[in-house]
């Protein structure tokens, strides 16, 4: 089983990993696990500002700083994951990333936002389950 690890580095994202530690059918040494986590664009005018160099190297510090602790923890647990990162909308990102990718399925912690909020403020996790037809755990 091909299983995507959405992350972001929030108290959310270790409430979902505190889940699959504890769920022996997902999480497991024989699933193919990768921890993917979206950078926000930076608005084109400071990316044209910065340089291109800069903005890379800004993108992969942030990812860095959501990566590793996951990282870290899986290993604790005995499991090796593929880390990588994207720039974008992260809902969108996320949806393509895990159709290209082929995956069975998207494991994510949910903010849990009411109805309402999730109107006004929009929700990751909507926006996965919007544009994907890959199977999504979200864990509140």
């Amino acid at each position: 089983m091909k299983i995507l690890l959405a992350v972001d580095g929030s108290p959310f994202t270790k409430k979902m990993l505190a889940y699959l530690v504890t769920h022996d059918e997902i999480f497991n040494a024989s699933a193919q696990y990768t921890v993917l986590t979206v950078q926000p664009p930076l608005p084109p005018r400071a990316r044209a500002a910065v340089g291109k160099d800069v903005v890379n190297a800004y993108y992969a510090e942030g990812a860095e700083k959501v990566l590793a602790p996951v990282r870290k923890f899986l290993e604790r647990h005995g499991v090796t994951a593929q880390a990588t990162w994207k720039v974008g909308p992260a809902g969108e990102t996320i949806a393509k990333f895990a159709e290209d990718g082929q995956f069975d399925l998207i494991v994510m912690g949910s903010h849990g936002h009411g109805a309402l909020a999730s109107l006004v403020l929009g929700s990751v996790a909507t926006q996965v389950l919007a544009h994907c037809k890959v199977p999504v755990l979200l864990v509140r």
